[in-house]
């Protein structure tokens, strides 16, 4: 089972190396990892994907409480919630080749970022398997280079503090 994972830690050097040394040291595999700083510029939150059972996810939930630096642990995986992963993708798009590729861009509603002589960008964003499909139709034209983000996510329609006065609380 996937479970994703949303750590609000304190924003200091060396919290990423802690947790993602901590979770490999226990054998646990990151699928998916994105940091970034929250609306507290104090705090950042790392969104991450594991994959294992329930009694996985709660060894992870707790050794993750364990850490100084971590101030909430959320498995947002089981609420209501929105995710999204973002690729920015180069292919091959000489001559007539080009409109056919910007028709499916437009398609996933997706972003022509460049246009070089030989080749395009596009940056595509959704959930996995939308990406997943647009890197699958675009194999034929010649993939260059292509770079995912690792997956963010947020619960839906639940407005709480970031810190609630001094209490570290895992749900």
């Amino acid at each position: 089972m996937r479970h994703v994972i949303s750590a609000l830690v304190q924003n200091v050097p060396g919290v990423l190396a802690h947790v993602a040394g901590m979770l490999a040291s226990r054998g646990y595999n990151i699928d998916s990892l994105a940091v970034g700083e929250t609306e507290e510029p104090e705090l950042s939150r790392m969104t991450f994907v594991v994959v294992g059972d329930d009694a996985v996810l709660e060894q992870v939930r707790k050794q993750l409480q364990k850490i100084v630096t971590v101030v909430r642990v959320d498995d947002v995986s089981a609420k209501d919630f929105v995710e999204r992963d973002l690729m920015l993708i180069k292919v091959e798009a000489a001559g007539e080749k080009r409109a056919e590729i910007q028709q499916l861009c437009q398609v996933f509603r997706g972003k022509v970022l460049d246009v070089a002589p030989e080749q395009m960008m596009m940056e595509i964003s959704g959930q996995e398997k939308k990406i997943e499909a647009f890197i699958d139709l675009m194999r034929p034209f010649g993939i260059v280079e292509l770079v995912r983000t690792g997956r963010v996510a947020m619960v839906r329609g639940v407005h709480r503090p970031l810190v609630e006065t001094g209490v570290r609380r895992a749900e």
